[in-house]
């Protein structure tokens, strides 16, 4: 059964940064591109940034870009999304996913991904 299981979430001042992880119990997890989303209190969930199965490309979000970095060790099945700078906006729940699709035009859509985290919570205080 394939679980991904986020960690690193919790509370830090505007300006602070925050690592989180996700940990995925897919056998062939080097083959999948990885994506991180959020997830805000009454609004839809939001695509932040991805990484190709091989980590030589990303993704990002126009709202992140320059703050967050997305990498990955295909060896510990693991991908990372170091967030700086952040702000109060960035407040939500942060959840990861797995897609088969090795390409951009797919990573910023929900409906292209097959595996979910449950998520872990950001909060950015002002």
């Amino acid at each position: 059964q394939v679980q991904l299981v986020e960690s690193g979430g919790g509370l830090v001042q505007a300006g602070g940064s925050l690592r989180l992880s996700c940990e995925a119990s897919i056998r062939t997890f080097s083959s999948y591109a990885m994506g991180w989303f959020r997830q805000a209190p009454g609004k839809e969930r939001e695509f932040v940034a991805a990484i190709s199965s091989t980590g030589g490309r990303t993704y990002y979000v126009d709202s992140v870009k320059g703050r967050f970095t997305i990498s990955r060790d295909n060896a510990k099945n693991t991908v990372y999304l170091q967030m700086n700078s952040l702000k109060p906006e960035d407040t939500a729940v942060y959840l990861c996913a797995a897609t088969p699709r090795n390409y951009a035009a797919a990573w910023v859509s929900r409906i292209y991904y097959a595996y979910w985290g449950q998520g872990t919570q950001v909060t950015v205080s002002s």
